[in-house]
């Protein structure tokens, strides 16, 4: 299994090359640092710990310093252990977003937005009751159930808190990788708001499978190539139509002349 903390940028969209609109996800890949290995030796299990974004030493508190320390990196905000991670690490080796590439599918995994304390229809999707004819039952949570117990079971669905869980979405597909700006595009939407840390993995149910890569349009590169050749096209024709319009102006100068002449001549002979 592969993968890599990032931060939660924002949506945007892109334009494959066959004219296909793609919705996708930025999440911002700083280098991660490997601040542990465990084995199944030392620690019954095999693992690696992975910790990315720079914390100032006077927020950290001494045991993370030390922990950072034998790593020879500074301390960081987030870390996180990945099992059964393919490849062999070692202590304060570096993980860029190079570790995936297009086309892979991965499962994203972090912490959903908060939405506050909300009744039972937004939190649990329930059905209001009738709002006429004095009913006096419109969004209230209902019987809770049986007397026999004399206390509410278990897993009953009422107002509370709701939001701020861990969440992960499957077999996301990854539509390009940027090493030089750190950055990966996911396809569609992940949860957590924005800047918010998440985790990039290898898919589970489609593990070992991948999509052919897509080519997106660059559009720096595109409207570059569209104004030069508006630009040369125009040019082309003032150089074609100039000697042309010179002719025909002067020819229309030439008659102005000429019959201002004759309508002097007029006027003289007049007099």
């Amino acid at each position: 299994m592969k993968g890599i903390l990032g931060r939660k940028i924002g949506m945007t969209q892109v334009f494959s090359k066959d004219e296909k609109l793609i919705p996708v996800t930025v999440v911002q890949v700083e280098p991660n640092i490997v601040t542990q290995v465990k084995t199944m030796e030392t620690d019954g299990y095999e693992a690696i710990q992975l910790a990315t974004v720079e914390r100032k030493e006077k927020n950290a508190s001494k045991a993370s310093i030390g922990h950072a320390k034998k790593a020879n990196t500074t301390p960081k905000r987030f870390l996180k252990e990945i099992r059964n991670f393919e490849g062999t690490y070692n202590l304060g080796d570096t993980i860029n977003a190079d570790i995936f590439t297009a086309g892979e599918y991965v499962d994203v995994t972090g912490t959903s937005k908060g939405h506050g304390t909300q009744g039972v229809i937004k939190r649990w999707n329930q059905s209001r009751g009738p709002m006429t004819h004095g009913s006096r039952y419109h969004r209230r949570p209902g019987s809770m159930g049986t007397m026999l117990p004399m206390h509410v079971l278990k897993g009953k669905k009422l107002p509370g808190h709701m939001g701020v869980e861990t969440t992960t979405i499957q077999n996301l597909e990854i539509i390009e990788v940027n090493v030089e700006d750190n950055y990966i595009l996911v396809s569609g939407n992940i949860p957590g708001a924005k800047n918010s840390l998440v985790l990039i993995k290898s898919a589970v149910k489609k593990s070992g499978a991948k999509a052919p890569a897509k080519e997106i349009l660059s559009y720096e590169d595109e409207v570059e190539t569209v104004v030069d050749e508006v630009v040369e096209e125009t040019t082309e024709e003032v150089k074609e139509e100039t000697p042309e319009v010179v002719e025909e102006a002067t020819a229309e100068i030439v008659e102005e002349t000429s019959e201002e002449k004759a309508e002097e001549e007029n006027q003289e002979e007049s007099k």
